[in-house]
């Protein structure tokens, strides 16, 4: 071998000689440290042998290697121990630094898995974040109740409502029928505020849809007599109704009350073949015009008498809708998105028979005609009559002509910082027929300035809530929610699984004396609360004044925008009002102005700041807690109502060879599903998000499962059994056992088989969906 391999050899022996005694160095000063004796370990050692030989591992115990290495330490051991001794310290120094700091890395890593989420570990190694890019939601808020109550009530004292009132009913905005340029332009107003909120998003949809207007002749209301061939004209009304039968017909004339099913029921002359004339009140224009047309009348007329309208104008017009439904009723059940192409259809809620408002003057000339004194239990003018007089008929012509339009729904969203795709709504109609400051104003002002304030607790005020916002604004209310239902019917798939509450606006200021609401019982217990939060603004006592008041809740009508959240797609929804005891007299007419609205309501401002505190309030709670703040308990009272009342017809059941006992079972297993909710949300771990997140999509569902899946959301788009409308609602199977009593003959047995059965398996379903995954489910079928 030559010297240079040799060389290199001896090197790597002389370097391991070193690396031992260093190894035995650091030893020796463990020892010494600790005050005991040198303690033998096992060392591993890593050398190339000589001849070539691949590398092997040689594993010596230390005491014995001290036996063989003796001689050779021996030599220097006294020249160098105190150089030693002062190494000793020095690597033993070293080395406790360095074991602590391996244990302090160890537990700060422990300690941060367990407080902060993994991203939250790693924030210290991410660039710095450019706060010009889109944010994104990076914590609960630390917020609590008391503050978010007080910097609501703080920024609502600033508010100025009464000015953006009067600035939604300038000339520039009015009228603002549904799909005008106007209706438009407004949209477009609130499209461009939003977006100076700096909202997360703003957008607006598009939607084609058909209303019905005044055609190029005009509508009439003519007295015939037959006697004399005498034809006069009584009125040509500068109202309407929408989606009336364009016709013209002629019969004799009978005065029905309002129109309800209980008015009819009690008249002692039939409407079959006849006109029907009306008071406005106690129910939509729709349900007057379907309990009339199931009576086989030919055509309704509608006023306002004095008595329950003082209206000093006698022919002031009137507007409103004939659809017994919400939507486009020319696409029944899907969406009216771009000219969407479907085979011709309508819906079922529409009219087969003429439709007109009159003024008062010209009922009144009617009556004239008529003869036979108004009971004096409807509590009506005293120019009341009941029926034409011999050989007098009137005749009934309607130009209505269908007009395409296009209108746009405006949406702004402040996202949530949890949950952002879980979501409450907040919307409030735009259009109007008339100038519309009741009808339309006083809740796009609410709008506005709930989305200013919300976007200024949230970008300046540290409110981070843990739930998206989205803020609304609806076309073609005027003509049955239109605008909102083709928003439902355009994301049925999806939004009752993210949309858990909808707030609605309309006309949440019509007086001042009285607070009346109409919502699901989801949210009972949350209203209940803000009532006994929210002071009147009037007399400073709070809105919680009826511990009765649950029982005195009124459902939502058709014309009401919640309706078709709560019916059609399962979502709760709230309505409220601060009213009279009577009806404002001009809703629907050319006097729904700013001006008459400050004259009727003197303290507008403080009755809509008030409206504006009780849906801001509503929006804190949904959106800020943990838990979803819906009661789902309440469906159990709701469900046992039902029950005894389907019991007193035990006996008519048992004619029919049916029993109760699947109601009964379907019952109490809703009970026991909601009783196991409840003891799964106690025992939850609140900081466990995964864990609320499950439980609350279980409350979410609540609502969507009371809609019957049995029923077509084309032919019975309100398939919800408590709040729908059609046989497949409890109360319809309510009134068809009442029918057996009354009328027996036109009592259908196999039909209420039906509704028995299916009213049975949509409690048991939802019963079983509120119980969680299906291995969970504790019924015998």
């Amino acid at each position: 071998m030559g010297k240079g391999p040799r060389r290199r050899e001896e090197r790597a022996a002389g370097s391991s000689v070193w690396k031992v005694r260093m190894m035995d160095q650091a030893r020796s000063a463990f020892s010494n440290l600790f005050g005991g004796e040198p303690l033998s370990y096992t060392r591993f050692s890593l050398a190339r042998q000589v001849d070539g030989d691949n590398s092997h591992v040689e594993m010596k115990l230390a005491a014995d290697e001290e036996d063989v290495d003796n001689n050779t330490r021996g030599n220097c051991a006294h020249a160098a121990k105190s150089k030693r001794f002062n190494g000793f310290i020095c690597y033993g120094t070293i080395a406790v630094i360095i074991f602590f700091l391996i244990g302090f890395m160890i537990g700060y890593l422990g300690y941060c898995k367990r407080v902060e989420p993994k991203a939250e570990c790693e924030k210290t190694e991410s660039p710095e974040i450019d706060e010009t890019e889109e944010y994104f939601p990076e914590g609960p808020s630390r917020l609590f109740w008391t503050d978010l109550k007080t910097m609501l009530s703080d920024k609502l004292n600033t508010a100025e409502f009464t000015k953006r009132i009067r600035q939604l009913n300038e000339d520039s905005y009015v009228p603002r029928e549904a799909g005008s340029e106007k209706d438009e332009s407004l949209a477009f107003y609130l499209e461009d505020q939003f977006r100076k909120l700096e909202l997360s998003k703003v957008w607006h949809d598009e939607h084609f849809v058909k209303i019905q207007v005044k055609g190029g002749a005009q509508n009439s209301v003519t007295m015939v007599d037959s006697a004399s061939s005498g034809v006069y004209l009584v009125e040509n009304p500068k109202g309407y109704v929408a989606y009336s039968k364009a016709t013209t017909v002629t019969g004799k004339l009978v005065h029905a009350n309002f129109g309800t099913k209980q008015d009819f029921e009690e008249l002692s002359t039939p409407v079959n073949g006849s006109l029907v004339i009306v008071r406005a009140g106690k129910i939509t224009f729709a349900e007057k015009v379907a309990n009339a047309q199931s009576l086989n009348a030919i055509g309704v007329l509608i006023y306002m008498d004095y008595t329950k309208f003082p209206v000093v104008k006698a022919d002031l017009p009137v507007f409103g809708h004939a659809h017994l439904g919400t939507g486009d009723p020319y696409t029944p059940g899907f969406p009216s998105f771009n000219h969407t192409q479907f085979p011709p259809s309508q819906s079922s809620g529409l009219p087969n028979i003429p439709v007109q408002t009159i003024s008062r003057a010209g009922a009144e000339q009617l009556f004239e005609n008529m003869e036979g004194d108004c009971p004096s239990s409807w509590k009506t003018d005293t120019t009341c009559r009941l029926v034409t007089s011999q050989n007098r008929s009137v005749k009934l012509t309607v130009h209505n002509v269908l007009k395409e339009v296009k209108i746009l729904n405006v949406f702004g969203v402040i996202k949530g910082f949890e949950e952002p795709d879980r979501y409450v709504i907040v919307g409030a109609q735009r259009d109007a027929w008339g100038p519309g400051a009741v009808k339309s104003s006083v809740g796009t002002a609410l709008l506005l300035e709930l989305a200013q304030i919300f976007s200024n607790m949230v970008l300046k005020d540290g409110f981070k809530p843990s739930r998206s916002i989205v803020f609304a604004s609806w076309s073609a209310g005027d003509f049955g929610a239109i605008g909102a239902t083709e928003w439902l019917e355009g994301y049925l798939s999806s939004l009752h699984l993210k949309a858990f509450t909808y707030i609605n606006l309309d006309k949440a200021v019509l007086g001042t004396s009285n607070f009346k609401v109409s919502a699901s019982p989801l949210l009972y217990s949350l209203i209940e609360k803000t009532m006994k939060d929210v002071k009147h603004p009037v007399t400073g006592l709070s809105l919680y004044r009826d511990s009765n008041w649950i029982n005195k809740v009124e459902k939502l009508s058709f014309d009401n925008a919640a309706f078709p959240f709560l019916a059609y797609s399962g979502i709760p929804a709230v309505s409220f009002s601060f009213c009279e005891d009577r009806d404002y007299p001009y809703l629907g007419t050319t006097q729904d102005t700013y001006d008459v609205l400050r004259r009727e309501v003197p303290e507008l401002d403080k009755m809509a700041r008030a409206a504006a505190e009780v849906a801001g309030q509503l929006l804190i709670k949904l959106t800020h807690d943990v838990e979803l703040n819906l009661n789902y308990d309440m469906y159990n009272e709701k469900i046992l109502a039902f029950v005894r009342d389907v019991n007193q017809f035990r006996t008519d059941i048992k004619e029919m060879d049916l029993n109760l006992q699947w109601l009964y079972s379907a019952r109490g297993d809703f009970f026991r599903a909601t009783s196991s909710l409840t003891t799964d949300y106690k025992n939850a771990e609140r900081t466990d998000r995964f864990v609320m997140r499950e439980i609350n999509d279980r409350i979410m569902k609540v609502e969507y499962h009371f809609l019957s899946p049995y029923v077509s959301p084309r032919d019975s788009p309100f398939r919800h059994i408590f709040w729908g409308s059609g046989s497949h609602t409890l109360s319809a199977l309510l009134e068809h056992l009442k029918l057996r009593r009354k009328n027996n003959g036109a009592f259908n047995e196999t039909l209420l088989r039906n509704q028995l059965a299916l009213a049975t398996w949509t409690i048991q379903g939802a019963a079983n969906a509120l119980s969680g995954d299906i291995w969970d489910i504790d019924n015998e079928f």
